[in-house]
């Protein structure tokens, strides 16, 4: 790769890994579910009538939508609007490469080599770390929602691959559509108007700051900008910057919101990283090295 393109890749892991420290700041101006929603209401426009008509089948679109937009990320920001820390759940996402490739095995016939397999279990054993660790120091609840958000987005990564969408940036604006309602009904029937129409009274600058950063920053530049290196380099070239993803989100956590690392966590950390480097990079080809699958998330985060 090209020097400036290694900054681009690197540049976009840091911009995803920072954004689970804004995602933090965002839940202090609003409700997790109509959080989201805002989120993907600013990715959507006015990029979905810049973008053009859609690449793919519909069903493809709904499909990522549903198990990306509402199911991965209702869950990850309700499982961080309850404790669990910035930095832990930008590691704890990353095991997305193991559910992936469970489900690609199921779904598509993808048999995991013995390297893959190895992966698997040694990432696999960094969150039984983490598990021991959040249970000695934090809530649970939310750590086992970042576990369900990363399965969920196994399932978007599966469905991805099955949809092979030929512009990445076009595939994830109108999927960015699809959440929009399901959200802000979510967000009504479990958080409540009132609680949602207080967050929206009381927006100010920071607020639309968040908003714009995890919408624009993190969605549109960042998987146009990782779509566009996919497309001018091999995956194997690519998709190890995804690993820098959880050292950005864990740096900045200490850094900004002071979370502390424990030595039990900096051992999940790695046996989490060089597992899912396993899984993710071994021969194959399995489906992490699609762009959402390798990216985040991001990213999508």
């Amino acid at each position: 790769m090209r020097p400036a393109h290694i900054a681009l890749a690197a540049l976009v892991a840091a911009l995803w890994g920072v954004n689970f420290v804004v995602i933090e700041v965002g839940l202090d101006h609003f409700p997790p579910l109509l959080f989201s929603a805002l989120r993907f209401l600013a990715a959507a426009l006015p990029a979905v009538f810049l973008v053009g008509r859609p690449t793919v089948a519909w069903k493809w679109i709904v499909g990522v939508g549903l198990a990306l937009g509402v199911a991965k990320f209702g869950l990850l920001f309700t499982g961080m609007d309850l404790g669990a820390p910035a930095g832990l759940s930008s590691l704890i996402l990353q095991i997305q490469a193991v559910f992936t490739a469970l489900f690609a095995f199921v779904a598509l016939g993808e048999r995991p080599g013995k390297a893959k397999a190895a992966g698997m279990a040694v990432a696999l054993a960094g969150i039984g770390v983490a598990a021991v660790d959040e249970g000695g120091s934090g809530p649970l609840v939310g750590f086992v929602l970042c576990i369900a958000a990363a399965a969920c987005w196994g399932v978007s990564n599966v469905l991805t691959r099955r949809a092979s969408p030929p512009d990445a940036l076009n595939f994830m604006v109108w999927v960015s559509v699809v959440p929009i309602l399901p959200l802000l009904a979510l967000s009504l029937l479990l958080e409540g108007p009132d609680r949602d129409l207080a967050a929206l009274r009381g927006l100010d600058w920071a607020g639309v700051g968040v908003v714009l950063y995890v919408a624009w920053v993190v969605t549109v530049f960042g998987f146009g900008a990782w779509g566009w290196l996919l497309r001018r380099y091999p995956a194997s070239s690519v998709a190890p910057f995804s690993l820098l993803v959880p050292v950005f989100g864990m740096s900045s956590a200490a850094l900004f919101l002071g979370e502390g690392v424990s030595p039990l966590r900096w051992c999940a950390a790695a046996l989490l990283v060089g597992g899912v480097a396993l899984t993710s990079l071994s021969r194959g080809g399995g489906p992490a090295a699609t762009p959402t699958a390798t990216g985040s998330a991001a990213v999508r985060v």
